[in-house]
């Protein structure tokens, strides 16, 4: 990548490896110590459940045993409370050693009642034969409450593990639990709201664990837990039936059987308002499931704790755990993102992540950079010209349209040179950094036109920060046996390579201002000349050293610039400059009258030839001796005969900016790039028209049209454009007052609509070209714009935390404020429709995920685990359970802009912050999916977009002005799936294997 796009990475990266990270961490220490606290209240709910479960049986248990043993009755009345307290008083622990306190309910008056524990649970109904017994039980236990102690050994807190192998949940418990995943605050806090109302000021629960639970205690509490379950309010005598069945069962399974053991288990402390008893019941009956809920998915406390500790890592990592076929939680930056697993994926962990058997080739580069670079078209006898934008050096056919490509450079071309034997090419590229911010080595390549193959790599690693623009040179006179490279370091370091040995032959400092342009006298290769901000330099190669001697201004005005400069027939050296001036240069003897004897020869300007108004970016010598000159701001070429005439001028098109470089097909033909990214073809005679074009700017929004085979794109240059990807060409283009960043199709395929960067947004009539319609939502930028598939609504991401809500009708001219989605704490970043339209899933900056009933009025659905197996219509959510696999080791969040579902739902792309597209199989839900990789991109990949009928694939990158189409190929069974991930792909017109 450019230097000045890597500029401000660095400075992103170092920002946050102090203070951000060191608060990722904090963030990870508190998420793991609130689910912590979460987890023991959880369990603390599902103990005092268990304790209601003893209390509302001991009644009934020594009911029976009374029934059985009447003169048990004596021996239980003298077990009491050492305080006398009664449940409705809160009782005190400092008497107590050891054991329960507990509170029996009051007996019934009736012969069939229903027997209420403290908490105002249903007990069960008992037979009219023991009321009597009941009675004076009952009176007993109101002023002397027993005490008990329970012992039994404990294997797990599970709430299905209280009841024996065999017993269904209760389905109403069961109901809970089902409800629980993704909204068990809310639902506790609605229920709270509905159920008791203002009686919830009077009623109170508090409770606290003054010992922990021992592993003796819940045995006892799950037999019991069976017990309650098999009472039912629907068979009033179910309770009395069960007990009855057994006595000897009763006596010994029963809490009574503690009561001989002695063990010092859990101290309760329990205070309550007999206020509402039903509310209390379903409060008690909903932790519990909650309880249940979060101990299945963490099986102990313990374990938990260390998952989560292990899981969150390193500020900046990101992990998956995996919970019993319900969640998956992933962490980028420490932040954790639980996402539900769908219900038909049965075995998560035995999924296996495969690549995709589909591949991608390159078959269109849509631009050509000529906004910062010089000399880098020319035309080859095999009628192609060549040239480069992004990673990619195109040779293009100019008659039979026809691309071909090499793609052997891992950073951004900077400059080309062509061989004497025009089949031969040299390029260079700058050095640019990895993903990890390191420094990498750039190089020189000399390849074969031909046939694409790379002959030789020169100077990898001694060029510092890459090969400057324009600055490279084959030389003429020995038939290009040499190669001169300047580096864009600060000294401009000039070097001459051996270009069959490949070895340096020799390098000098040249300057620390900007060099534009090198090259060799054709008819001596010791003669190197070097121009830029300035100068002109004047060098001579003599045995491996280098003498400089510098061009003589004099009495004329020095120039700023320097741009370029040309050998006419004659051997002088004519310069174009950034005053407009042609100067021709030539040998002058030395000046011994003002310099002395020590005086040598220099190099003087002969006569200025004013030739165009403003800048002389380019001059080209024809093989009859005449020259061409092309301006900057006149946008003139103009043809000089061989003593510096003016015999003929044609001026190009304002919309294509101004003259960068000229390339000679023929006499009359002529190809000329331009300073707005765009190559003409055309003569003096006839004009010019644009065969290649492209974007200025840094690019984001992209679209392709439903059904035809067209697609747009928006730029930071504010020009919209429609592509044709069958005819490889420009349909049209407009330009805006603002820049697009985003942009979408309606289904209807007539109308598409682009976001701008003020909050403003546009719909364009794809005939007219006429705006149709536009809106404001907010003031900031948008980031989304997305059509639901049946058409009937548009949704709009905006940069304010805002998802807009407009209703569509006359087939996309018309459209009115449905609603506005409001819940997201930070920038929408991508957004997709549900297939049936009514729902919509988002993702923000801050890596949230949240779902939306649009239908119901955007409503935030709560509930996401509801949405786990809802359909969508297309998935460009980097954040989801279907792509959690696209994400690498260590990723911030950042480092994927962009994803695209194919239409058949079978491969999913991606745009990664590192230059590269990816293929991966769809879904991908577990970490490490491997892929496809695939390069040519200079810069970050921005957007990705495949057609309407999954043959190509679209990608934008950011700086890099480039639009690379990809044919998408493969798809059978028979295509190989053992290629390894970390393999890139070639190119089509590249034979060599990839680099591993």
């Amino acid at each position: 990548m450019d230097s000045s796009t890597n500029s401000l990475d660095d400075v992103s990266a170092d920002g946050s490896t102090d203070y951000p990270d060191r608060n990722s961490t904090m963030e990870v220490r508190l998420q793991a110590q609130e689910d912590e606290i979460t987890l023991l209240k959880s369990s603390l709910a599902d103990a005092l459940r268990r304790i209601r479960v003893h209390d509302q049986l001991l009644p009934l248990l020594k009911q029976q045993l009374i029934a059985v043993n009447p003169s048990a009755a004596r021996v239980l009345n003298q077990v009491s409370y050492p305080d006398g307290c009664t449940s409705g008083r809160k009782l005190s622990t400092s008497s107590i050693n050891d054991g329960f306190h507990h509170a029996a309910a009051a007996a019934s008056q009736q012969s069939q009642s229903t027997v209420n524990n403290a908490n105002g649970h249903i007990g069960g109904v008992v037979s009219a034969q023991h009321q009597n017994t009941r009675e004076s039980l009952d009176k007993s236990t109101q002023t002397e409450p027993a005490m008990f102690s329970v012992s039994s050994h404990v294997r797990s807190l599970h709430l299905q593990e209280a009841l024996p192998p065999g017993q269904p949940m209760v389905d109403g418990t069961r109901g809970k639990l089902h409800r629980i995943p993704g909204m068990e605050e809310e639902e506790e806090d609605q229920l709270d709201e509905e159920v008791g109302g203002d009686q919830e000021k009077e009623t109170s629960w508090a409770s606290s664990v003054e010992e922990p639970i021992q592993p003796s205690t819940v045995r006892c509490l799950q037999r019991d837990d069976f017990q309650d379950r098999s009472l039912s309010p629907d068979e009033p005598g179910s309770a009395s039936a069960s007990l009855g069945s057994d006595p000897n069962l009763s006596c010994r399974s029963g809490p009574l059987s503690s009561i001989q053991e002695g063990e010092k288990m859990l101290v309760r402390r329990n205070s309550e308002k007999l206020g509402n008893p039903e509310r209390q019941r379903k409060r008690l009956d909903k932790k519990a499931a909650s309880s249940a809920n979060l101990l299945t998915r963490s099986p102990s406390l313990e374990n938990r704790a260390k998952e989560l500790i292990a899981s969150a890592g390193l500020p900046g990592s990101r992990r998956g755990t995996y919970s019993q076929e319900q969640s998956i939680k992933m962490f980028i930056r420490g932040r954790p993102i639980t996402m539900y697993v769908p219900s038909n994926i049965q075995n998560y962990d035995n999924l296996k992540m495969e690549l995709p058997s589909e591949r991608l080739e390159l078959d269109w580069v849509y631009g050509y950079r000529g906004r910062d670079c010089r000399a880098n078209l020319f035309f080859l006898p095999s009628g192609e010209a060549v040239y480069f934008i992004a990673c990619v050096i195109v040779l293009y056919h100019i008659n039979n349209r026809t691309q071909r490509h090499y793609r052997k450079h891992t950073d951004s071309v900077r400059c080309l040179a062509v061989h004497p034997d025009k089949v031969r090419v040299a390029s260079g590229q700058t050095a640019g950094v990895d993903k990890d911010g390191k420094p990498m080595q750039a190089c020189v390549h000399i390849w074969d036109s031909t046939t694409l193959v790379t002959l030789q790599q020169i100077g990898l690693g001694n060029f510092q920060r890459g090969v400057g623009m324009g600055s490279l040179a084959f030389s003429i006179g020995d038939s290009g046996a040499f190669l001169s490279v300047i580096d864009d370091s600060n000294e401009h370091i000039l070097s001459v390579w051996d270009c069959t040995k490949g070895t340096k032959y020799a390098e000098i400092k040249t300057t620390n201002e900007a060099v534009f342009a090198v090259d060799f006298n054709p008819s001596d290769s010791t003669n190197i000349i070097t121009c830029g901000k300035s100068h002109v330099y004047f060098w001579t190669l003599t045995a491996g050293q280098f003498t400089k001697k510098q061009g003589i201004f004099g009495k004329y005005k020095k120039p700023k610039f320097i741009h370029c400069f040309v050998f006419s027939l004659t051997g002088d050296v004519l310069t174009g400059d950034s005053e407009g001036n042609i100067l021709p240069w030539a040998k002058s003897a030395a000046d011994t009258k003002t310099l002395g004897k020590g005086a040598k020869e220099t190099y003087q300007i002969v006569r200025p030839i004013k030739a165009h108004e403003g800048s002389v970016f380019t001059l080209c010598m024809l093989e009859s001796g005449a020259l061409l000159s092309g301006g900057g701001k006149d946008r003139k070429i103009i043809r000089w005969s061989a003593d510096l005439a003016p015999e003929r001028e044609v001026e190009i098109p304002e919309k294509f900016g101004a003259v960068r470089t000229v390339a000679v097909v023929n006499d009359e033909e002529l190809l000329v790039g331009t300073t707005r990214n765009a190559i003409l073809r055309g003569s003096f005679s006839n004009g010019f028209v644009a065969i290649v074009q492209g974007h200025l700017d840094e690019m984001w929004g992209l679209a392709t049209h439903p059904s035809q085979d067209l697609f747009l794109s928006c730029s930071h240059d504010r020009q919209v454009c429609l592509w044709n990807t069958e005819e490889h060409n420009l349909d049209w283009c407009i330009t805006l007052e603002e820049y697009g960043l985003c942009a979408d199709f309606c289904p209807s395929g007539s109308v598409v609509s682009v976001g701008l960067s003020t909050g403003r947004w546009v719909v364009l009539d794809l005939e007219t070209k006429e705006v149709i319609s536009e809106s404001i939502d907010g003031n900031e930028q948008l980031s989304v714009m997305r059509y639901s598939p049946d058409g009937r609504f548009l949704a709009v991401g905006s940069h304010d935390n805002f998802i807009y809500i407009y209703s569509v009708t006359e087939s996309g001219r018309r459209y009115s404020r449905f609603g506005r989605c409001n819940g997201h704490s930070s920038f929408i970043t991508h957004l997709d429709w549900s297939k049936d339209g009514g729902y919509i899933v988002s993702n923000s900056g801050d890596y949230e995920i949240l779902y939306w009933d649009i239908a119901g009025g955007c409503k935030l659905l709560r509930n996401r685990f509801e949405s786990k197996d809802r359909e969508w219509a297309s998935f460009t959510c980097v954040l989801g359970f279907h792509v959690i696999g696209v994400w690498l080791e260590g990723s911030d969040g950042t480092d994927i802009n962009a994803l695209c579902r194919s239409h058949n739902e079978k491969i999913v792309a991606v745009a990664d912050d590192f230059c590269k597209v990816h293929l991966f199989q769809y879904p991908c839900p577990k970490p490490k999916a491997p892929s496809h990789k695939y390069e040519g991109h200079g810069s970050h990949v921005t957007n990705v977009c495949f057609t309407h009928n999954d043959s190509h694939l679209l990608s934008i990158g950011g700086k890099d002005t480039c639009i690379l189409q990809w044919k998408v190929t493969g798809g059978g069974a028979g295509e190989s799936r053992e290629v390894p991930a970390s393999v890139s792909s070639t190119s089509t017109g590249s034979p060599e294997p990839p680099a591993t």
